[in-house]
């Protein structure tokens, strides 16, 4: 959470540091910074998404393809363990990709307000529509964590700033642009699947963050929705 230097108001900011993952390893776990010998109880959807042999059975190929899952996406302990944060970001890809070019098909995001920037945390996914209209998106997202939750409902972009920096936790936060007491959209350095999210700002790619910014202004609407899994 960040303050707005300008306003006084206070703003959500960047994410904190990614919680251990607690399982239950067994003896084929040797360190944390070792690959498992076990087989997590995700194992079978681990190894179809990675396009790995569906054997249910852990392996060395196995346990260095999930190690690289981890290491991108922010996992911890990165060790190859096919555990349930490591299957959840999975199967939350897996839900998004099936939005494709249709992410409003259920009608939640309000269609006649015109231009208008959906927030839907369930899928961790935004985008921009005008009426029925896709204008942008949908993108991947990162949003508030246990007990920091995106807050839901209908809100207006109230103040931006493209180099707005955090005073509480001294980040940037580029391409702020602020809809709900001091939670915004912005862009982060982090993977938008890593766990466990952010202080309640919408966390997006440089790109992302970038096209929003050309795309939103003072006074447009911003609809969320929805409850980010796990919280």
């Amino acid at each position: 959470m960040g303050q707005i230097r300008r306003t006084g108001a206070v703003a959500a900011g960047v994410a904190a540091l990614v919680v251990p993952l607690a399982v239950g390893l067994g003896a084929g776990t040797a360190q944390a910074a070792s690959c498992t010998t076990s087989k997590g109880p995700y194992q079978k959807q681990v190894e179809k998404f990675l396009g790995r042999p569906v054997d249910g059975k852990q392996s060395a190929a196995d346990c260095k393809a999930i190690r690289a899952f981890q290491s991108k996406h922010g996992i911890t302990p990165t060790i190859g363990y096919a555990g349930p944060v490591t299957w959840g970001v999975m199967d939350l890809m897996n839900k998004q990709k099936a939005a494709g070019r249709t992410p409003n098909k259920a009608g939640k995001c309000p269609v006649n307000k015109g231009r208008i920037a959906c927030v839907d945390l369930t899928r961790q996914l935004s985008w921009v529509q005008d009426g029925k209209k896709l204008v942008y998106g949908p993108v991947p997202v990162r949003t508030g964590r246990n007990g920091y939750e995106t807050r839901t409902g209908l809100k207006k972009i109230y103040w931006r700033n493209k180099n707005h920096v955090s005073s509480i936790y001294d980040v940037p936060m580029p391409y702020s642009q602020f809809f709900d007491g001091g939670q915004a959209f912005h862009s982060v350095g982090v993977s938008m699947w890593n766990p466990p999210g952010s202080h309640g700002c919408v966390n997006m790619t440089k790109a992302a963050a970038s096209k929003y910014w050309s795309l939103l202004k003072n006074g447009d609407d911003v609809y969320v929705y929805g409850r980010k899994p796990g919280t």
